[in-house]
């Protein structure tokens, strides 16, 4: 298979961005597996090549990278920031302008298929929202150029996958975001994307949003009321998830490998035990969307910027998920309309073989039943102290 060619944006160039690209790009691993291309400006990896020390050299192209990108890295230089623009340590607007710039450019180039996915270098919201893009995060970015409004953000390692139903809210505004239809095209979207590119018929957990699960009502509501029935209509489509589960036990069973993966009610449930486990090596997935974006899972780290001690597994993670994930879908779409299986009617993933409660009827009755689909779902049982 050929080589896909993974667009790398280069985040913001105050911050590690540059640096973990330098040291990720410096793996023999990397440039075997892809054809990495960076989105960003000449000076700042220039500057992050000098501080890490990285044996490579700059090759700006306005093209395609070759086959073979060892030993060097090519980029496609769109701003020419002024070294005041690209301080170390803090926000600029001039930096913001330029790192929407990286994004769109490297969006494009996916979209367009001249790149297989793309991988994305920390960001700065502030200097973000200085230059003028009105954001709330990277992956709410990312939706939007791809015109995609139904999207879930997942990070993820080798032993703790996470999505999250609410992302980059205040904490009081969460339990009124918390609905069922929310609720519900997150456990879809998840099911959908781990099905895709991970595991087949994925196990789900999904989590209360209350300690104990709301103690039946006595702690709140929301278990009963929204989070239980969305769980209980997508296990009539077929979809393998469990809960309302209390957050205080579930990852011990999650970590266990018990779960293929959580769905969590908010940005903290879920990437506190994320990066526990995951520190250096987890992976930020933006599922949904019609093209492959991955990330690493830190942030600009300003105060490591320039000292070349930022660690790039994370970095180097998210390029191989990206890759892996480019070789799933070029398998998919290599197959024959034939080979295809049935597009489940609950999550309408193609290749799913779960299916709603009256298709399963349709299908026994026919004798034509599938082992997946004669598999009983199991009991919601709660983890919980």
């Amino acid at each position: 298979m050929k080589k896909p060619i993974v667009a790398i944006t280069m985040g913001d160039p105050s911050g590690v961005g540059p640096e973990v690209i330098a040291k990720a790009l410096a793996v023999p691993a990397i440039t075997s597996a892809c054809r990495p291309l960076v989105m960003g400006d000449a000076a700042a990896m220039e500057r992050a090549l000098a501080v890490t020390g990285a044996a490579l050299t700059l090759e700006l192209t306005e093209g395609l990278p070759p086959h073979d990108t060892s030993g060097k890295i090519f980029l496609r230089s769109l701003s020419s920031l002024a070294p005041t623009d690209m301080e170390y340590g803090g926000p600029s607007s001039e930096a913001g302008d330029a790192m929407f710039r990286y994004i769109a450019e490297a969006v494009r180039l996916c979209i367009s298929g001249d790149a297989a996915a793309m991988v994305t270098a920390p960001i700065s919201k502030a200097s973000l929202n200085r230059g003028g893009h009105r954001y709330p995060g990277h992956t709410e970015l990312v939706a939007d150029l791809t015109g995609c409004t139904d999207y879930v953000m997942m990070l993820a390692g080798d032993r703790l996958r996470v999505t999250l139903v609410t992302i980059h809210e205040p904490l009081a505004d969460v339990p009124g975001l918390i609905t069922m239809e929310r609720v519900l095209a997150t456990i879809r979207s998840t099911h959908r994307g781990l099905h895709t590119y991970f595991r087949e018929n994925p196990r789900l957990a999904v989590l209360a949003l209350n300690p104990h699960c709301g103690e039946r009502g006595l702690f709140g509501d929301e278990e009963r009321r929204v989070i239980g029935p969305a769980v209980e209509m997508a296990r009539k489509e077929g979809i393998d998830a469990h809960g309302p589960l209390s957050a205080d036990m579930l990852f011990h069973f999650a970590a266990k490998g018990d779960y293929d993966g959580v769905v969590c009610m908010y940005h903290d449930q879920g990437l506190i035990p994320l990066k526990l486990l995951h520190f250096d090596d987890g992976v930020n997935v933006t599922l949904g969307l019609p093209i492959i974006r991955t990330s690493v899972d830190h942030g600009t780290a300003y105060d490591l910027a320039g000292t070349g001690r930022a660690s790039e597994l994370s970095m180097v993670a998210a390029i191989r998920m990206a890759v892996g994930m480019a070789e799933k879908r070029a398998l998919l779409a290599q197959r024959k309309p034939q080979e295809k299986k049935v597009e489940c009617s609950g999550c309408k993933t193609r290749g799913c073989t779960t299916k709603s409660a009256s298709q399963r009827k349709k299908t026994a009755a026919s004798k034509e039943t599938h082992p997946q689909e004669n598999q009983t779902a199991g009991s919601s049982s709660e983890h919980d102290s």
